[in-house]
């Protein structure tokens, strides 16, 4: 097995952006806990757009990254090829064993500047969810399978966060299964405060039973539904109230929408302190028409709240139906239905609630996540030595 001249292995990360979400949320837990007596890791990332917080700015302001004009959420041909060309002497200059990339642009961008930088590298790839579903066209969907398909052959190892999104790619003739397997998240919550305290630094009415959606306010999150789901709540007379956790392209028109309809929800814009919002609500409700493994749907089992979700990408493999949450089709009536139930039944949420803390609890820890990578690297680099 190659190491470097310090005797440890280095491991260079690339991720397009590290706006707060899922990825960004792994990504810091991986930069963070790595055992640094054996590996040594450089963060490769580039800029948020205007309207999304970034998680190093706000979060994980321990973790140091090299930032690459250019690189981010937007597609531009110009700053794409900058930020490749950068990525390129990055990657001559660290001469990483092993080059980790997340989310799809920089899987796409960090690949290829790892075939043309001519350093052999072992590359991995993760999907935190993918694009098949709920974002393009058929077309452009069928574009984005070619280049997925052809990136794969250049690629030591694929990991998907979940089961689903592994066998969607499978099934769209992506990797193949030998190339790959499941790499469930990984986190650590904080402390949790009591709820008085929480629904006071919220200025929240702590008598109110409170619904939190927590996520970007985009498209693929469809916010449209949740706030349908809300209408149909209220018109049947129930008093839960909503919490709304996040921002996005979307934003000023929930804010227009729940003026107009005088829905019963507060907005509470990107929150640093999760641990409060969830401390503070009774359920957590999820309406994607598309998703990896969403880390709020853990982070609210692993604080004793049951989720309510629509069943996409791999829900059902962190909520067990049921059990620890309620999970439904895309309508609205079904999510209304549930989410009913769940707000007028305070026993059956400490039930689910309970359940769902000791469901991720056990499966989806930060050790666990560090651990796996740890291992995953050394057998991917211990093959290679051996072929």
């Amino acid at each position: 097995m190659t190491e470097s001249h310090d005797g440890r292995i280095r491991v260079m990360r690339i991720i397009a952006r590290m706006n707060v979400g899922g990825p960004a949320v792994q990504v810091s837990g991986l930069m963070r806990s790595f055992d640094q007596s054996r590996f040594e890791q450089v963060l490769i990332t580039g800029y948020c757009a205007d309207d999304e917080s970034d998680y190093l700015d706000t979060v994980a302001t321990d973790v140091q990254a090299t930032r690459v004009d250019g690189f981010g959420r937007s597609i531009s041909l110009v700053g794409d090829i900058k930020a490749f060309m950068q990525i390129v002497r990055e990657i001559r200059t660290f001469k990483p064993h092993v080059i980790h990339t997340h989310t799809a642009k920089a899987g796409v961008i960090g690949r290829i500047a790892s075939v043309v930088s001519g350093h052999s590298s072992i590359r991995v790839h993760t999907y935190h969810g993918h694009l098949l579903h709920g974002y393009f066209g058929a077309g452009k969907t069928r574009i984005v399978i070619l280049i997925e398909k052809t990136l794969g052959y250049f690629t030591t190892h694929l990991l998907a966060v979940g089961k689903k999104v592994m066998d969607d790619l499978l099934a769209a003739g992506i990797g193949s299964a030998k190339k790959f397997s499941v790499m469930p998240p990984g986190l650590q919550l904080g402390t949790l405060s009591s709820r008085n305290d929480a629904c006071s630094e919220l200025n929240l009415d702590p008598s109110k039973t409170y619904c939190a959606f927590i996520g970007r306010i985009t498209q693929i999150k469809r916010p449209d539904r949740f706030l349908d789901v809300v209408a149909q709540v209220k018109s049947s007379g129930s008093d839960l109230h909503f919490i709304v956790a996040g921002a996005g392209g979307l934003l000023d028109y929930c804010k227009d929408r729940v003026i107009k309809e005088s829905l019963p929800v507060t907005f509470l814009g990107w929150r640093e302190d999760i641990e409060t919002v969830l401390a503070a609500s009774d359920l957590v409700l999820l309406t994607s028409d598309n998703e990896g493994t969403p880390l709020s749907l853990i982070q609210a089992g692993m604080a004793h709240l049951p989720i309510v979700s629509t069943r996409v990408g791999s829900v059902d493999e962190i909520a067990v139906n049921g059990e620890t949450g309620l999970l439904t089709d895309l309508s609205v009536s079904a999510l209304a239905d549930v989410v009913k139930l769940l707000g007028a039944d305070a026993v059956l949420r400490k039930r689910m609630g309970d359940a769902a803390h000791t469901y991720t609890m056990a499966r989806y820890g930060v050790t666990r996540l560090v651990g796996d990578h740890q291992d995953l690297y050394l057998k991917l680099l211990n093959d290679r030595a051996k072929s």
